[in-house]
């Protein structure tokens, strides 16, 4: 449906070849295993082992944060129901500078997962079968290598299943995931010790500093990642108004409460024997290797450890490939942007898009080459993570200044406040990572624009740089750089931290949230002209067959 406006012809922005075949259920799942990955195998470990008992607040403070940032992409989803929507949002906001920045901070995010997923899959299976695993170096062998790679392959064929058809195989797959963790919560609950709270160095060691240095570095924000699977599926959701907001926010809330309690069964159960020196001294081989089956097997629940170990294989199986196809989908969105080459976008008969499938698969053996193990990548993959999730509030923001009188399906409460809030937090979360995170980023955002840039340069439909509704954007990468370089966090294991504290603890923090204000109604008084954000949209609209999400007059 198309309206005029200032002479501009409008549409809905949607996709070509993408077929509506995910219903509430699928979608839901298809968030909800991505953030019931590898991240419950790991998490609960990581995070007891950076700040004791206070684990379990950590995770309760980052579920608040991704439900405020999950509350920006559910707006956004519904609005405008596109596939790789978080590669697109910003794009129709801001135009192509800042539509690259953040297309590729997506890309990069999405397309590293599967190789996270593999590796701790690697990282269980060592149990069984040694070879694949060196727990002296924590990096997969030469086999588990190997063995990553056909993993990966098979994530690839799987995905080349028809929609509905690979609907099915995940709800399948996200029934297990979801009830293993239940089970475990249940069971160890039985085993529970009050005093493991406070064991060895007390409630919280290190204090509130270690606790935010804890979201991003013991993978907890990495665990709840996912959520926005939705968004990047959006083109295949049926009813996407109705059912892409509930399935985003019922994804997040039972991640968050099976997370939460997860932390609460580890600490509880674990013997006070292994706590003489706190959670940081506990050097049992079997739960360093496998923290909630080695957990089982210590307290003598052979049978749920042989459960979990099972299930060590299913959750990361399930991940690895629910996040396969929304690099593909991310790829094809990127595409649509003419970020990509158009062969980005070309799907098969079955609706998917089959050369991002591949290039998925070729593009995530690289990142399996410097980042030999999961922790190492979990610290990166984080950074990319909330640089892509600041893209949203950003959007919305700027949309409900553009086009407010368009039909939002679901509109996000208190935006006013909550999107500059939520800016505000992935700035924060971003500068917990640490200056070592933050200047890898930096490299990796570079090698993004020169590859885009060649991509562009040989598309003659390539879009105008749109530079003065970005200019608040290197401002902010720049500024965050700075501000990490100069603040409290590391965020690596290297003797001499490559930052310089200069900027005290809770300065910190302040100066991260006054300068996310600054730059977030920077980007707000710098957004495209309506008219012009309306043509951005109106060029990938067109579809009379797929639903209409309102008119802009």
């Amino acid at each position: 449906m198309a309206t005029e406006t200032s002479g501009v012809a409008v549409s809905r922005p949607t996709d070509v070849g993408l077929k509506r075949e995910l219903g509430l259920i699928g979608a839901t799942w298809a968030s909800e295993t991505s953030i019931i990955g590898s991240g419950w195998l790991f998490g609960a470990l990581f995070a007891a082992q950076a700040v004791g008992g206070a684990a379990v607040l950590a995770w309760a403070i980052a579920g608040v944060i991704v439900i405020i940032l999950a509350l920006c992409h559910a707006e956004l989803g519904a609005m405008y129901p596109v596939s790789g929507g978080t590669a697109r949002f910003p794009h129709f906001a801001f135009g192509s500078v800042a539509g690259i920045s953040f297309g590729f901070f997506s890309y990069v995010q999405a397309v590293t997962i599967a190789p996270i997923e593999c590796f701790a899959f690697m990282q269980y299976a060592s149990h069984f079968w040694p070879s694949l695993y060196n727990p002296v170096t924590k990096n997969v062998t030469t086999t588990g290598f190997v063995l990553t790679i056909v993993l990966m392959a098979v994530f690839v064929a799987v995905n080349f299943l028809a929609m509905r058809l690979f609907a099915r195989v995940n709800n399948v797959i996200t029934w297990w995931k979801v009830a293993v963790p239940v089970l475990a919560i249940i069971v160890l609950l039985f085993k529970f010790h009050p005093g493991n709270f406070t064991a060895g160095v007390g409630f919280m060691p290190g204090g509130i500093k270690a606790l935010f240095g804890a979201l991003p570095a013991a993978g907890i924000i990495f665990a709840y990642s996912g959520f926005e699977q939705c968004d990047q599926l959006a083109g295949e959701i049926k009813n996407p108004g109705r059912n892409l907001p509930r399935a985003i926010i019922i994804s997040i809330l039972i991640g968050t409460v099976i997370y939460v309690l997860l932390q609460v069964a580890f600490i509880g159960a674990m013997p006070p024997s292994e706590l003489g020196k706190g959670f940081a001294g506990i050097t049992n081989t079997s739960i360093l290797s496998g923290p909630f089956a080695g957990l089982a097997g210590l307290v003598g629940l052979g049978w749920l450890a042989l459960i979990l170990r099972i299930d060590a294989f299913v959750s990361p199986s399930g991940t690895g490939l629910i996040y396969t196809t929304g690099t593909s989908r991310i790829g094809y969105g990127l595409a649509r942007n003419r970020y990509y080459p158009q062969i980005f976008s070309k799907v098969d008969r079955n609706g998917i898009p089959w050369v991002g499938l591949i290039f998925a698969f070729l593009i995530g053996l690289l990142f399996l080459l410097p980042f030999p193990s999961w922790h190492s990548l979990v610290g990166l993959i984080t950074g990319a993570s909330v640089l892509m999730y600041a893209g949203a509030p950003l959007s919305v923001g700027a949309f409900r200044g553009q086009v407010p009188d368009a039909s939002r399906p679901y509109r996000m409460p208190a935006a006013a406040v909550l999107a500059p809030a939520a800016f505000a937090v992935a700035d924060l979360l971003i500068y917990w990572s640490g200056f070592e995170v933050v200047w890898k980023l930096g490299i990796v955002l570079i090698i993004g624009y020169v590859i885009m840039g060649i991509s562009m340069a040989f598309d003659p439909q390539r879009p105008p740089l749109d530079w003065k509704s970005a200019v608040w954007l290197p401002a902010w990468l720049i500024g965050m750089g700075i501000i990490s370089w100069q603040g409290q966090y590391s965020g690596g294991a290297v003797a001499a931290p490559v930052n310089t504290g200069h900027i005290g603890f809770w300065w910190d923090i302040l100066v991260v949230i006054a300068f996310s204000v600054a730059i977030y109604f920077w980007a707000m008084a710098t957004k495209l002209p309506r008219d012009e954000m309306l043509l951005l949209v109106n060029k990938q609209g067109g579809e009379p067959e797929l639903p209409d999400t309102g008119v802009h007059h």
